[in-house]
């Protein structure tokens, strides 16, 4: 069976990340699964390209169809922060329970219409032929005023969705496949790997 190796160590990515693409074609491993254990540095200053540079360096290790995102959090108020710098926003070793409660005490007295935030994710694949494709997906929320659910993880618990009255990390994982930036992003990625694969049948 082909593989996709998607360029995480992240075991909660790779749960979302089998969910949502299924593919019965593909076995879809980590890094960590693939044997990879590279540390690639992301000198991007977008999302796109920092998943790009993800995607062709392991795509070059490994010949493998190789799928690479950059995700973050961008808040309006804080000028887009912490943006691509969301996993290493306060050091990379900061609990995200720490930085949740830090950036809501730096939004503390802020209404919640200047709230506006947003979850992006860019997602990058490399194929063994040299072709490199990027499909971006985002959903749009607030923060909001406490820390809530348990169900995500990283920033969710601060993501709030006024539309559904509750954070991201109080979604089920169907609900919160169906509506993320990551499923949004990764839905239109299995679109683009099932018409490279049509090319070469």
């Amino acid at each position: 069976m082909k593989r996709i190796v998607f360029a995480t160590g992240n075991e909660h990515k790779m749960v979302e990340i089998r969910q949502i693409l299924n593919d019965p074609g593909y076995e879809i491993v980590s890094m960590k699964e693939a044997g990879i254990y590279a540390d690639i540095v992301e000198d991007g200053i977008s999302f796109e390209e920092n998943a790009m540079i993800k995607a062709k360096a392991l795509m070059k290790r490994t010949g493998d169809l190789v799928l690479a995102d950059d995700s973050g959090l961008e808040i309006d108020y804080l000028n887009g922060e912490p943006g691509i710098y969301s996993s290493r926003y306060l050091g990379e070793d900061t609990p995200y329970e720490k930085k949740n409660q830090i950036l809501l005490e730096r939004l503390e007295g802020v209404p919640d219409e200047k709230r506006t935030a947003r979850f992006v994710c860019a997602i990058a694949a490399a194929f063994p032929d040299g072709r490199i494709e990027v499909r971006r997906g985002t959903i749009e929320g607030i923060i909001g005023h406490e820390i809530a659910g348990e169900n995500g993880f990283g920033y969710d618990p601060i993501f709030y969705l006024p539309e559904r009255g509750c954070t991201t990390a109080q979604l089920t994982e169907e609900e919160k496949n169906a509506v993320s930036h990551r499923g949004r992003a990764l839905r239109q990625m299995a679109e683009v790997i099932k018409k490279y694969e049509g090319t070469c049948d």
